[in-house]
């Protein structure tokens, strides 16, 4: 745990989509800086794995409930509303509240799919060359992020952080990168 503190104890985090990938990145970072996080899963093994691999670990705590939102298309306008509507009633108490929609960040999803297609180092080059970064971004650097908001962004409450390597300012082959 060197370079952490504990400037987040006080702070109590909500991950959906917690047991892989982004959100396994984002938990993890909190529970290592000392923050309380819910977080939730389809996968009950992997979450309650990681439960108790991070409460073992702490410094901070977390907490695995059981939920399938795997239908984005049903879910993402439902976090972004609930996100702008809990930071409206939270306010009141100090509360900030924000959201991150990542765009292509190499997981195991993103592995196993780009394993699926004819050309499998062919589709992770699509997809790195789709940000003008020329990269893929990490599930750490998602998680990075998230530490952002909670601690550092003090003005920040109601919004959704595009977390995209800048996909969507260009169109086409978007990577600026010789």
């Amino acid at each position: 745990m060197s370079g952490s503190t504990l400037r987040y104890g006080d702070k109590v985090v909500i991950v959906t989509g917690g047991s892989k990938g982004i959100g396994r990145g984002i938990v993890k970072v909190f529970v290592e800086n000392g923050a309380k996080v819910v977080f939730c899963a389809r996968g009950v093994a992997a979450g309650q794995a990681l439960e108790a691999e991070l409460n073992r670990a702490g410094p901070g705590s977390c907490k695995f409930v059981p939920c399938d939102i795997s239908k984005e298309e049903d879910i993402k306008g439902a976090i972004i509303a609930m996100t702008k509507a809990m930071a409206v009633d939270e306010s009141r108490y100090q509360v900030r509240v924000n959201c991150i929609s990542p765009g292509n960040v190499m997981t195991p999803l993103w592995e196993e799919l780009a394993g699926q297609t004819a050309d499998t180092l062919a589709t992770i080059k699509e997809g790195e060359n789709a940000q003008l970064l020329g990269r893929m971004g990490t599930e750490a650097e998602s998680g990075l992020a998230a530490l952002y908001l909670a601690a550092d962004a003090t003005f920040c409450t109601g919004i959704d952080l595009l977390l995209s390597g800048g996909a969507e300012l260009n169109y086409g082959y978007k990577s600026q990168v010789p």
